[in-house]
């Protein structure tokens, strides 16, 4: 199990081995020596979006210039302290959603 710190849901975020070899299997672009890549994106995202209003999950995005595309990371954050990363992966663009945060 990896932890990664999460100021803005202030605290930690955990990726299972389940949920890491989810990401392997099917964006293993995304985890080949580039875990910092999902550390960074939680610490310090461009945006943070929800699919839908009521969801329990965010989207943290950030832009990375050495890859030319977005990072996607997916948490739930549910009432109980424990969060989690769900999936992560590459995108060329944004995915849909409602902005909840956005650095200026």
């Amino acid at each position: 199990m990896i932890y990664f710190e999460c100021s803005y849901l202030g605290g930690r975020v955990e990726l299972n081995d389940e949920r890491e070899r989810h990401i392997r299997d099917g964006h293993g672009e995304l985890l080949l020596e580039r875990v910092e890549y999902i550390a960074l994106t939680l610490h310090s995202p461009d945006r943070i979006q929800r699919k839908v209003p009521d969801d329990n999950s965010l989207q943290f995005c950030r832009w990375y210039n050495d890859l030319g595309k977005y990072v996607v990371v997916a948490v739930i954050n549910d009432s109980r302290p424990r969060k989690w990363v769900v999936t992560a992966y590459i995108a060329g663009r944004l995915p849909r959603g409602e902005i909840v945060w956005e650095r200026n």
